[in-house]
Protein backbone atom coordinates (compact mmCIF):
# COMPACT_ATOMS: atom_id res chain seq x y z
CA UNK A 1 0.00 0.00 0.00
CA UNK A 2 1.24 3.47 -0.84
CA UNK A 3 0.01 6.88 0.68
CA UNK A 4 0.13 10.64 -0.75
CA UNK A 5 2.00 11.57 2.71
CA UNK A 6 3.08 9.86 5.76
CA UNK A 7 3.28 11.28 9.30
CA UNK A 8 5.83 9.44 11.49
CA UNK A 9 5.08 9.62 15.65
CA UNK A 10 2.95 12.27 15.92
CA UNK A 11 1.58 12.81 19.87
CA UNK A 12 -2.30 13.04 19.38
CA UNK A 13 -4.38 15.47 21.74
CA UNK A 14 -5.52 12.36 24.08
CA UNK A 15 -1.91 11.57 24.81
CA UNK A 16 -1.23 8.67 22.16
CA UNK A 17 1.56 8.39 20.13
CA UNK A 18 0.58 7.17 15.89
CA UNK A 19 1.53 7.69 12.75
CA UNK A 20 -0.89 9.27 10.24
CA UNK A 21 -1.21 8.24 6.29
CA UNK A 22 -2.69 10.56 3.83
CA UNK A 23 -4.48 9.94 0.56
CA UNK A 24 -6.37 12.18 -2.08
CA UNK A 25 -6.50 14.60 0.49
CA UNK A 26 -8.13 12.81 3.52
CA UNK A 27 -7.03 10.56 6.29
CA UNK A 28 -6.43 7.24 5.28
CA UNK A 29 -5.26 5.46 8.35
CA UNK A 30 -4.48 6.24 12.14
CA UNK A 31 -2.26 3.63 14.20
CA UNK A 32 0.57 3.19 16.37
CA UNK A 33 3.33 2.53 13.66
CA UNK A 34 2.25 2.16 9.57
CA UNK A 35 4.74 0.49 7.59
CA UNK A 36 4.26 1.85 3.73
CA UNK A 37 5.39 3.81 0.77
CA UNK A 38 4.33 7.43 1.18
CA UNK A 39 5.13 9.99 -1.64
CA UNK A 40 6.66 12.34 1.04
CA UNK A 41 7.48 10.62 5.06
CA UNK A 42 7.63 13.78 7.62
CA UNK A 43 9.01 12.71 11.07
CA UNK A 44 6.45 14.52 13.70
CA UNK A 45 8.25 12.68 16.69
CA UNK A 46 6.83 14.06 20.16
CA UNK A 47 5.20 17.05 18.52
CA UNK A 48 1.10 17.71 19.37
CA UNK A 49 -0.60 16.91 15.57
CA UNK A 50 -4.47 18.26 16.14
CA UNK A 51 -7.23 18.97 14.01
CA UNK A 52 -6.88 23.01 13.08
CA UNK A 53 -8.02 25.76 14.73
CA UNK A 54 -11.28 26.77 14.43
CA UNK A 55 -12.53 30.80 15.17
CA UNK A 56 -16.45 30.94 15.59
CA UNK A 57 -16.85 34.77 16.05
CA UNK A 58 -14.96 37.50 13.90
CA UNK A 59 -14.93 40.28 12.74
CA UNK A 60 -13.04 40.23 9.43
CA UNK A 61 -15.06 42.76 7.08
CA UNK A 62 -13.06 45.56 9.87
CA UNK A 63 -10.08 43.13 10.59
CA UNK A 64 -6.16 45.08 10.40
CA UNK A 65 -8.14 48.59 9.27
CA UNK A 66 -6.71 49.68 13.21
CA UNK A 67 -5.41 53.52 13.07
CA UNK A 68 -8.73 54.33 10.35
CA UNK A 69 -9.64 56.97 10.22
CA UNK A 70 -8.65 57.77 13.97
CA UNK A 71 -8.14 55.25 16.92
CA UNK A 72 -10.90 54.16 19.54
CA UNK A 73 -9.71 56.61 22.64
CA UNK A 74 -11.69 55.40 25.14
CA UNK A 75 -11.90 51.66 24.44
CA UNK A 76 -15.15 51.31 24.49
CA UNK A 77 -17.49 48.92 22.82
CA UNK A 78 -19.91 51.81 21.79
CA UNK A 79 -16.69 54.38 20.92
CA UNK A 80 -15.94 51.22 18.33
CA UNK A 81 -19.65 50.63 17.20
CA UNK A 82 -19.25 54.72 16.83
CA UNK A 83 -15.79 54.35 14.64
CA UNK A 84 -16.66 51.33 12.64
CA UNK A 85 -20.30 54.17 11.43
CA UNK A 86 -17.70 56.04 10.43
CA UNK A 87 -14.90 53.99 8.37
CA UNK A 88 -17.73 51.95 6.90
CA UNK A 89 -18.47 55.33 3.97
CA UNK A 90 -14.69 54.98 3.75
CA UNK A 91 -14.44 51.28 2.46
CA UNK A 92 -13.79 49.76 -0.71
CA UNK A 93 -14.28 46.45 -2.81
CA UNK A 94 -10.82 46.13 -3.23
CA UNK A 95 -9.45 47.53 0.28
CA UNK A 96 -12.04 44.76 2.60
CA UNK A 97 -10.72 42.19 0.34
CA UNK A 98 -7.00 42.75 0.09
CA UNK A 99 -7.08 42.89 4.48
CA UNK A 100 -9.04 39.79 4.38
CA UNK A 101 -7.06 37.85 2.25
CA UNK A 102 -4.14 39.16 4.38
CA UNK A 103 -5.58 38.22 7.38
CA UNK A 104 -6.40 34.48 6.05
CA UNK A 105 -2.83 34.07 5.36
CA UNK A 106 -1.86 35.36 8.36
CA UNK A 107 -4.37 32.34 9.49
CA UNK A 108 -3.47 29.90 7.66
CA UNK A 109 0.01 30.02 9.07
CA UNK A 110 -1.10 29.24 12.30
CA UNK A 111 -3.18 26.61 11.42
CA UNK A 112 -6.41 28.83 11.53
CA UNK A 113 -8.27 26.94 8.77
CA UNK A 114 -11.68 27.65 9.93
CA UNK A 115 -13.46 30.95 10.52
CA UNK A 116 -16.84 32.11 11.07
CA UNK A 117 -16.85 35.91 10.48
CA UNK A 118 -19.78 38.07 10.88
CA UNK A 119 -20.15 40.49 8.28
CA UNK A 120 -21.90 44.50 8.40
CA UNK A 121 -25.29 44.43 6.67
CA UNK A 122 -25.93 47.80 7.47
CA UNK A 123 -24.13 49.31 4.13
CA UNK A 124 -26.96 49.53 1.52
CA UNK A 125 -23.69 48.69 -0.89
CA UNK A 126 -23.62 45.68 0.32
CA UNK A 127 -20.10 45.94 -0.21
CA UNK A 128 -18.46 44.05 2.22
CA UNK A 129 -20.46 40.80 2.19
CA UNK A 130 -19.69 40.64 -1.82
CA UNK A 131 -16.14 40.96 -1.27
CA UNK A 132 -16.21 38.78 2.16
CA UNK A 133 -17.79 36.16 -0.61
CA UNK A 134 -15.37 36.51 -3.05
CA UNK A 135 -12.96 36.22 -0.46
CA UNK A 136 -14.52 32.60 0.40
CA UNK A 137 -14.77 31.21 -2.64
CA UNK A 138 -10.90 32.07 -3.27
CA UNK A 139 -9.60 30.05 0.20
CA UNK A 140 -11.75 26.94 -0.16
CA UNK A 141 -9.42 25.54 -0.83
CA UNK A 142 -7.50 25.83 2.35
CA UNK A 143 -9.94 27.86 5.30
CA UNK A 144 -13.73 26.78 5.66
CA UNK A 145 -15.21 30.35 6.04
CA UNK A 146 -18.46 31.12 7.10
CA UNK A 147 -20.54 34.62 6.85
CA UNK A 148 -22.97 35.73 9.03
CA UNK A 149 -25.84 38.58 8.00
CA UNK A 150 -24.75 40.91 10.81
CA UNK A 151 -26.97 44.01 10.82
CA UNK A 152 -24.27 46.20 13.10
CA UNK A 153 -26.42 48.97 13.94
CA UNK A 154 -30.00 47.15 14.84
CA UNK A 155 -32.44 45.04 12.53
CA UNK A 156 -34.93 47.88 13.64
CA UNK A 157 -32.71 50.61 14.37
CA UNK A 158 -31.00 50.69 10.90
CA UNK A 159 -33.32 51.92 8.43
CA UNK A 160 -32.94 49.23 5.63
CA UNK A 161 -30.90 46.87 8.27
CA UNK A 162 -34.22 44.32 7.62
CA UNK A 163 -34.29 43.87 3.76
CA UNK A 164 -30.32 44.07 3.67
CA UNK A 165 -30.14 40.87 5.57
CA UNK A 166 -32.58 39.06 3.37
CA UNK A 167 -30.28 40.54 0.35
CA UNK A 168 -27.43 39.30 1.97
CA UNK A 169 -28.63 35.61 2.54
CA UNK A 170 -29.91 35.72 -0.89
CA UNK A 171 -26.30 36.53 -1.99
CA UNK A 172 -25.19 33.21 -0.07
CA UNK A 173 -24.50 34.34 3.37
CA UNK A 174 -24.47 31.23 5.44
CA UNK A 175 -25.90 32.54 9.06
CA UNK A 176 -28.41 34.98 10.47
CA UNK A 177 -27.16 37.26 12.60
CA UNK A 178 -28.05 40.18 15.36
CA UNK A 179 -27.46 42.09 17.53
CA UNK A 180 -30.72 42.70 20.10
CA UNK A 181 -28.88 44.87 22.86
CA UNK A 182 -28.50 47.77 20.11
CA UNK A 183 -31.92 47.83 19.18
CA UNK A 184 -33.94 50.96 20.68
CA UNK A 185 -35.61 49.21 23.38
CA UNK A 186 -35.88 45.82 25.26
CA UNK A 187 -38.63 45.27 23.49
CA UNK A 188 -37.63 45.69 20.28
CA UNK A 189 -34.64 43.84 20.98
CA UNK A 190 -36.76 40.72 22.09
CA UNK A 191 -38.99 41.09 18.52
CA UNK A 192 -35.46 41.51 16.91
CA UNK A 193 -34.15 38.11 18.23
CA UNK A 194 -37.98 36.75 17.14
CA UNK A 195 -37.95 37.62 13.77
CA UNK A 196 -34.39 36.78 13.05
CA UNK A 197 -34.55 33.39 14.20
CA UNK A 198 -38.10 33.07 11.94
CA UNK A 199 -35.94 34.01 9.36
CA UNK A 200 -33.44 31.71 9.94
CA UNK A 201 -35.70 28.23 10.21
CA UNK A 202 -38.15 29.08 7.26
CA UNK A 203 -34.50 28.92 5.28
CA UNK A 204 -32.68 26.38 7.07
CA UNK A 205 -29.86 28.27 8.60
CA UNK A 206 -27.84 28.71 11.89
CA UNK A 207 -28.14 31.45 14.08
CA UNK A 208 -25.65 33.15 15.49
CA UNK A 209 -26.36 36.35 17.80
CA UNK A 210 -24.70 38.77 19.38
CA UNK A 211 -26.55 38.82 22.45
CA UNK A 212 -26.24 40.98 25.75
CA UNK A 213 -22.89 42.06 24.99
CA UNK A 214 -23.26 44.74 27.84
CA UNK A 215 -23.03 45.11 31.66
CA UNK A 216 -26.12 45.66 31.86
CA UNK A 217 -27.34 42.83 34.67
CA UNK A 218 -31.07 43.25 33.56
CA UNK A 219 -30.20 42.53 29.78
CA UNK A 220 -32.57 39.31 28.74
CA UNK A 221 -31.94 38.44 25.07
CA UNK A 222 -30.71 35.02 25.11
CA UNK A 223 -33.32 34.31 27.20
CA UNK A 224 -35.43 34.46 24.25
CA UNK A 225 -33.18 33.25 22.35
CA UNK A 226 -33.37 30.28 24.07
CA UNK A 227 -37.41 30.13 23.87
CA UNK A 228 -37.12 30.92 19.75
CA UNK A 229 -34.69 27.82 19.77
CA UNK A 230 -37.14 25.63 21.47
CA UNK A 231 -40.42 27.14 19.83
CA UNK A 232 -38.89 26.98 16.32
CA UNK A 233 -37.20 23.60 16.20
CA UNK A 234 -33.86 25.07 15.75
CA UNK A 235 -31.90 22.96 18.36
CA UNK A 236 -28.09 22.58 18.20
CA UNK A 237 -27.68 25.32 15.11
CA UNK A 238 -28.17 28.59 17.28
CA UNK A 239 -25.33 29.97 19.47
CA UNK A 240 -25.08 33.27 21.83
CA UNK A 241 -22.04 35.50 21.20
CA UNK A 242 -20.39 37.47 23.71
CA UNK A 243 -23.24 36.67 26.81
CA UNK A 244 -21.67 39.46 28.54
CA UNK A 245 -24.04 40.57 30.36
CA UNK A 246 -24.42 36.94 32.74
CA UNK A 247 -21.23 37.96 34.38
CA UNK A 248 -23.54 41.17 36.07
CA UNK A 249 -26.70 39.18 36.58
CA UNK A 250 -28.24 38.03 39.99
CA UNK A 251 -27.37 34.12 40.91
CA UNK A 252 -30.66 33.40 41.60
CA UNK A 253 -31.79 34.56 37.76
CA UNK A 254 -28.95 32.65 36.60
CA UNK A 255 -29.45 29.66 37.92
CA UNK A 256 -32.78 29.33 36.00
CA UNK A 257 -31.36 30.80 32.51
CA UNK A 258 -28.80 27.85 32.13
CA UNK A 259 -31.01 25.13 32.49
CA UNK A 260 -32.63 27.15 29.77
CA UNK A 261 -30.30 27.63 27.56
CA UNK A 262 -28.62 23.66 27.91
CA UNK A 263 -32.33 22.45 27.06
CA UNK A 264 -32.32 24.99 24.22
CA UNK A 265 -29.17 23.61 22.99
CA UNK A 266 -27.80 26.80 22.47
CA UNK A 267 -24.57 26.96 22.32
CA UNK A 268 -22.33 29.89 23.59
CA UNK A 269 -19.47 31.55 22.30
CA UNK A 270 -17.28 34.09 24.45
CA UNK A 271 -14.45 36.07 23.19
CA UNK A 272 -11.87 36.58 26.29
CA UNK A 273 -9.45 39.04 24.86
CA UNK A 274 -12.16 41.18 23.87
CA UNK A 275 -14.42 40.74 26.30
CA UNK A 276 -11.87 42.02 29.40
CA UNK A 277 -11.14 44.98 27.45
CA UNK A 278 -14.45 46.42 26.21
CA UNK A 279 -16.40 45.60 29.14
CA UNK A 280 -16.08 47.16 32.51
CA UNK A 281 -15.10 49.99 31.34
CA UNK A 282 -17.46 52.11 33.49
CA UNK A 283 -16.18 50.19 36.81
CA UNK A 284 -13.67 52.03 39.36
CA UNK A 285 -13.41 49.22 41.73
CA UNK A 286 -14.24 45.86 42.28
CA UNK A 287 -13.85 46.57 38.24
CA UNK A 288 -16.17 43.64 36.41
CA UNK A 289 -14.03 40.86 34.67
CA UNK A 290 -16.03 41.10 31.51
CA UNK A 291 -16.37 37.66 30.39
CA UNK A 292 -19.79 34.91 30.65
CA UNK A 293 -19.42 32.24 32.91
CA UNK A 294 -17.97 29.70 31.45
CA UNK A 295 -17.36 27.11 34.14
CA UNK A 296 -21.15 27.31 35.24
CA UNK A 297 -22.01 26.80 31.57
CA UNK A 298 -19.88 23.52 30.93
CA UNK A 299 -21.41 22.34 34.15
CA UNK A 300 -24.87 21.92 32.60
CA UNK A 301 -23.86 20.90 29.41
CA UNK A 302 -23.89 23.58 27.34
CA UNK A 303 -21.32 23.85 24.04
CA UNK A 304 -18.71 26.28 24.63
CA UNK A 305 -16.56 27.87 21.98
CA UNK A 306 -13.83 30.66 22.57
CA UNK A 307 -13.58 33.05 19.79
CA UNK A 308 -11.22 36.05 18.74
CA UNK A 309 -13.23 38.18 17.41
CA UNK A 310 -10.80 41.33 16.64
CA UNK A 311 -7.33 41.26 15.61
CA UNK A 312 -6.19 45.22 14.50
CA UNK A 313 -9.48 47.25 14.14
CA UNK A 314 -11.75 49.59 15.56
CA UNK A 315 -12.68 47.42 18.86
CA UNK A 316 -9.27 45.92 19.56
CA UNK A 317 -5.43 47.25 18.60
CA UNK A 318 -3.70 43.72 19.22
CA UNK A 319 -4.30 40.32 17.91
CA UNK A 320 -2.53 37.72 15.89
CA UNK A 321 -4.69 35.47 14.35
CA UNK A 322 -3.56 32.82 17.21
CA UNK A 323 -6.57 30.91 18.89
CA UNK A 324 -3.90 29.95 21.78
CA UNK A 325 -3.69 33.56 22.64
CA UNK A 326 -7.67 33.26 22.77
CA UNK A 327 -7.53 29.87 25.13
CA UNK A 328 -4.70 30.98 27.36
CA UNK A 329 -6.87 34.28 27.85
CA UNK A 330 -9.94 32.67 28.24
CA UNK A 331 -8.11 29.70 30.57
CA UNK A 332 -6.67 32.67 33.10
CA UNK A 333 -10.03 34.74 32.89
CA UNK A 334 -12.34 31.54 33.91
CA UNK A 335 -10.03 30.44 36.22
CA UNK A 336 -10.08 26.88 34.39
CA UNK A 337 -6.82 25.70 35.98
CA UNK A 338 -7.03 21.95 36.86
CA UNK A 339 -5.46 19.46 33.78
CA UNK A 340 -8.88 19.08 32.63
CA UNK A 341 -10.34 22.32 32.49
CA UNK A 342 -6.71 23.19 30.72
CA UNK A 343 -7.38 20.60 27.97
CA UNK A 344 -11.03 22.13 27.52
CA UNK A 345 -9.95 25.41 26.70
CA UNK A 346 -8.11 23.84 24.19
CA UNK A 347 -10.94 21.61 22.58
CA UNK A 348 -12.68 25.46 22.97
CA UNK A 349 -10.20 26.71 19.58
CA UNK A 350 -10.57 22.79 18.14
CA UNK A 351 -13.36 20.74 18.26
CA UNK A 352 -15.81 22.64 20.20
CA UNK A 353 -15.78 25.66 18.11
CA UNK A 354 -15.86 23.05 14.97
CA UNK A 355 -19.24 21.37 16.51
CA UNK A 356 -20.82 24.79 16.77
CA UNK A 357 -20.03 25.75 13.31
CA UNK A 358 -21.58 22.72 12.35
CA UNK A 359 -17.81 21.46 10.57
CA UNK A 360 -18.77 18.14 9.61
CA UNK A 361 -15.58 16.79 7.84
CA UNK A 362 -13.54 18.27 10.85
CA UNK A 363 -11.17 16.16 12.70
CA UNK A 364 -8.05 13.45 13.27
CA UNK A 365 -10.23 10.49 11.88
CA UNK A 366 -10.29 7.92 9.22
CA UNK A 367 -11.81 9.24 6.34
CA UNK A 368 -11.76 12.69 7.54
CA UNK A 369 -10.72 15.91 5.38
CA UNK A 370 -6.77 16.07 5.80
CA UNK A 371 -6.67 19.31 7.69
CA UNK A 372 -4.05 19.33 10.88
CA UNK A 373 -1.85 21.27 12.50
CA UNK A 374 1.62 20.09 13.90
CA UNK A 375 3.22 22.13 17.15
CA UNK A 376 5.72 22.12 18.96
CA UNK A 377 4.30 20.61 22.15
CA UNK A 378 3.89 17.67 24.13
CA UNK A 379 0.11 18.01 24.49
CA UNK A 380 -2.56 20.72 24.51
CA UNK A 381 -1.58 22.02 27.96
CA UNK A 382 1.70 22.71 26.99
CA UNK A 383 0.17 24.17 23.48
CA UNK A 384 -1.45 26.90 25.64
CA UNK A 385 1.15 27.21 28.11
CA UNK A 386 4.15 27.87 25.35
CA UNK A 387 1.36 29.32 22.50
CA UNK A 388 3.35 26.68 20.65
CA UNK A 389 5.24 27.37 17.14
CA UNK A 390 3.10 25.93 14.77
CA UNK A 391 5.89 23.86 12.31
CA UNK A 392 3.43 22.44 9.63
CA UNK A 393 0.00 23.44 8.57
CA UNK A 394 -2.03 21.06 6.50
CA UNK A 395 -4.36 21.45 4.53
CA UNK A 396 -6.58 19.56 2.45
CA UNK A 397 -4.01 16.65 2.39
CA UNK A 398 -1.12 19.60 1.32
CA UNK A 399 1.21 21.28 3.70
CA UNK A 400 0.96 24.97 2.94
CA UNK A 401 3.27 25.86 5.79
CA UNK A 402 6.33 24.60 7.27
CA UNK A 403 9.10 26.00 10.41
CA UNK A 404 12.42 24.36 11.35
CA UNK A 405 12.19 24.25 15.37
CA UNK A 406 14.87 26.21 16.36
CA UNK A 407 15.91 26.92 20.60
CA UNK A 408 17.63 29.92 21.60
CA UNK A 409 21.41 29.28 22.42
CA UNK A 410 22.48 31.21 25.46
CA UNK A 411 26.11 31.94 25.74
CA UNK A 412 26.45 33.72 29.23
CA UNK A 413 30.15 33.61 30.66
CA UNK A 414 30.91 30.50 32.05
CA UNK A 415 28.12 28.77 30.49
CA UNK A 416 26.52 27.79 27.22
CA UNK A 417 23.01 25.97 26.75
CA UNK A 418 20.11 25.00 24.50
CA UNK A 419 16.86 27.04 25.84
CA UNK A 420 14.24 24.76 25.54
CA UNK A 421 11.06 26.52 26.72
CA UNK A 422 8.88 22.84 26.53
CA UNK A 423 11.15 21.50 29.67
CA UNK A 424 9.58 17.87 28.40
CA UNK A 425 7.01 18.17 31.12
CA UNK A 426 4.96 15.05 31.12
CA UNK A 427 1.13 15.04 30.86
CA UNK A 428 -0.64 15.48 34.12
CA UNK A 429 -2.63 12.20 32.93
Amino acid sequence: MSFDTLLKGGVLPDGTTADIAISDGRIAAIAPAIEAEAGETIDIAGNLVSPPFVDPHFHMDATLSYGLPRINASGTLLEGIGLWGELKPLLTHEAVKERALAYCDWAASMGLLAIRTHVDVCDDRLLAVEALLEVRQEIASYIDLQLVAFPQDGLYRSPGARENTIRALDLGVDVVGGIPHFERTMADGRASVTELCEIAAERGLMVDMHCDETDDPLSRHIEQLAYETQRLGLQGRVAGSHLTSMHSMDNYYVSKLLPLIAEAEVAAIPNPLINITLQGRHDTYPKRRGMTRVPEMLKHGIRVGFGQDCVLDPWYSLGTADMLDVAFMGLHVAQMTSPDDMRRCYNMVTTESAAIMGLEDYGLEVGKRADLVVLDAGNPIEAIRLRATRLMVMARGKVIARRQRSPMRLEIPGRQADIDRRFRIPDPT
